[in-house]
Order: structure tokens, then sequence, then C-alpha cells
């Protein structure tokens, strides 16, 4: 094999080299890159677990050893358990930020979506250890994950998204949250890291939801003649007998709204209302309230609220689907954060190797048995400036 087809030349294993080794220097047996490129190779290549990457080690040390230091032969099960599950996953997730920002393309006015997902089997009962959450940050317009944070034990959302928000590069990002991370110091700190929001608005804020929902109500009594405002209305229908209209209305007349000075650079107020019928059963009409630091029409703002989505349909959804993520049993230590991170290289590198069209798994499958397309889809991970 050549120096440019092995895989220890390209960039998706650099970002590792960063990584801080957990152990004593008389416990490394197994090089910690070696450790680490395996462990992504088999979550690659339709595995997961330890004794997986055991396994695929074993399947695969011939070939391992042409650009990694197989000295010492393949890790044990019990190696890889315990050396992912102490390294630090703050250090690691910095070290694949600095990655993803290497492998993206920085487009102005990028949608960046936050938002929050359990990994279900990830609790100990025995240990008193709750199901893993981790908030990701999720590109739109190129697909990739660039990062995530867990949240911390007896806390939620609102304590990990300002921590998620500080490692990013918001300047002339949008950054969109669902309700349950939309406090006014969030705000703040988007517009003073020189990025927009949109964010949800629903009952956990208290009275500014009720005010906002009622002057929308009022608002759309009158057909809101008396408010300065834009529409947008789209209609999704199909053969199976289900009818969507997906209305759309934005202001920024918000002279009467009592916080406002409390939220810094909100600029417009956007109401959704979707009329769902399906077959013969009754119409049901359903509201929900956005704010955003945007003055855009409602057409504009409506493409970003929907963007925001992609989180759920092509990030979390994905890793239920292709990765049965909550399926895993990892539970010890750092280990199901670790390898909750290494699936997002795994997806990063699907998603940014376009040769083949097929979807996630089925890449996932070709790279397990061809290793020439495993080297393609490695090759996926070099950054921008040395992909040509």
């Amino acid at each position: 094999m050549s120096t440019e087809q092995q895989p220890g030349h390209l960039g998706v294993f650099a970002f590792f080299e960063e990584v801080p080794e957990p152990r004593v220097e008389r416990t490394r047996d197994h090089p910690l890159m070696t450790i680490l490129a395996i462990a992504l190779l088999t979550i690659i290549c339709v595995g997961d677990g330890w004794e997986d990457m055991r396994a695929f080690g074993v399947a695969k040390e011939a070939w391992l050893a042409t650009f990694l230091d197989m000295r010492k032969g393949v890790p044990s099960a019990d190696t890889f358990r315990r050396v992912m599950g102490a390294i630090d996953p703050g250090a690691f997730n910095t070290c694949f930020m600095r990655w993803v920002q290497a492998l993206s393309e920085k487009t102005v006015g990028r949608l960046i979506a936050i938002d929050g997902k359990t990994v279900r089997r990830s609790f100990d009962k025995a240990l008193g250890k709750k199901a893993l959450h981790i908030v990701s940050a999720w590109a739109e317009h190129n697909r990739l994950t660039l990062g995530q944070v867990a949240t911390e034990e007896k806390s939620n959302e609102i304590t990990a998204i300002p921590k998620l928000l500080a490692l990013l590069d918001l300047r002339d990002a949008t950054i969109t949250v669902d309700a349950m991370g939309c406090p006014r110091a969030i705000a703040q700190q988007v517009i003073d890291q020189g990025g927009n929001y949109i964010m949800g608005l629903k009952g956990n804020q208290g009275t500014a939801h009720k005010e906002v929902e009622q002057f929308f109500t009022d608002a759309s009594a009158s057909d809101f003649r008396d408010v300065e405002h834009t529409r947008d209305e789209t209609i999704d229908g199909s053969e199976h007998g289900r009818l969507e209209v997906r209305r759309v209305v934005a202001t920024q007349e918000l002279d009467w709204f009592q916080d406002l000075p409390k939220w810094k650079g909100l600029r417009s107020l956007i109401m959704i209302e979707r009329e769902r019928t399906v077959g013969s059963a009754p119409t049901t009409i359903q509201r929900q309230y956005y704010w955003s630091s945007h003055a855009e029409d409602a057409k504009t703002l409506g493409a970003m609220i929907r963007g925001h989505w992609g989180i759920e349909n092509r990030l979390h959804w994905c890793l239920d689907v292709a990765f049965r993520e909550d399926e895993s049993r990892i539970r010890t230590d750092h280990g199901p954060e670790n390898i909750a991170l290494l699936r997002k290289v795994a997806m990063n590198l699907a998603k940014s190797e376009r040769t083949s069209k097929r979807g996630i798994h089925a890449k996932r499958k070709l790279a397990a048995w061809d290793e020439a397309y495993l080297i393609k889809l490695l090759r996926a991970g070099l950054p921008q400036s040395q992909a040509n």
C-alpha cells in the first residue's frame, strides 16, 4: 500500500493526535492513537462496543499494522473500555471541533441548530447513573455535527447550551434553539458572540408566552389589519389523504412588549400555524410562537425555523436508525459520551463522502466489506486545505 493510500496519512486521524493521554506511562501498553483509530474504524464498519472493537482489530490486524503501531498486538476489550472511559470528554470534544472546523466550509448566514438527545440505555441503576443526555450543534448548510456537551446530572439543557455556544464561532451565524433552552442569558450570549437567534417560545417562559399568544390571538381576530406584518403560506399534501397548510406570520411591531429591553437584539415575533387534515378525521390547528433577532420577512424566518428540524431528522434520527445508538449498552465512566462523539465522527465522514449516493448505514456496510471504500471514506475527513 502506497503512502498516499495509507489511512494513517489521512486527515481524519489528525485530531486524535491532540487528545490528551489519560494513562500514566507504565500502563501504556498500546498507543492511544491505535486504540482511538480501531475504535473509530469499528464504529464506521457497523460495530459497537468493546468486544466488537477487539474482534475488528483481530480480523483486520495485518491491514491495521500497515499504518498503526500494532507491535503489542490488538488491545483487549477491557483496554478499550478503560481507555475510552478515562479520556476527558471535554478535551476530546475540543479536538473534534477543531477537526470539523478545518473540514467544513464556513458560509455567511449559516444556520446552526442546537438540540439535545438522550442515549436511552446508557443508564446504570446499580450505580444510580441516569441516562446520558447530550446537547449537540448541527450545521444545516453542510449537514455536519459541530460539537457536543453532555448535561450535568440533576440539570438540563439550559446549563449545557451556554457551554456549547462558548465553543462555537457564531459570527454571521443564526442559532436556532427549541423552547427548552431560551432564557435571556442565551440570547445575550449569541448576540455578544456575533450571531443571531431564533428561539421557540412556550409555556416555560411564563408571562412572556401568554403576552405573545394574546397579541397574536387579538391580531388574528382582525386579520392583522392594524399590525405591520408579513405572511407566507405553504400547502403540503399527499396521496394518503393528508393535507397540511402551514402559515407563517412575522412582525417587528414590538413596542407593546414590556420585556423588550430585557431581550438583547430582539427584533421579530413569529407565529406558525399548522392546519392539518388526515382523511375524514377532524381538522386540527396548532400554533407555535418564536422570537428572533432577525428582522426578515415571514418566508425567510419560516425557512430558518424549518431548517432547525434538520437536527432531528438528519442527526438524531440517523443516530437511532443508522447507528442504533439507543440500543448501546456502554455505560461506565466517560465511555458513553466519548463513543457518542465517535459516532458523530463516523457520521460526518459518511456525509462528507459523496461518491456513493447510498444512505449512512449502507455506506458503513460498504466500508466494512471493501477496504478501498473505507480508505475513501476516511479521506473524506481531510481538511479542505489538503483535500485537493
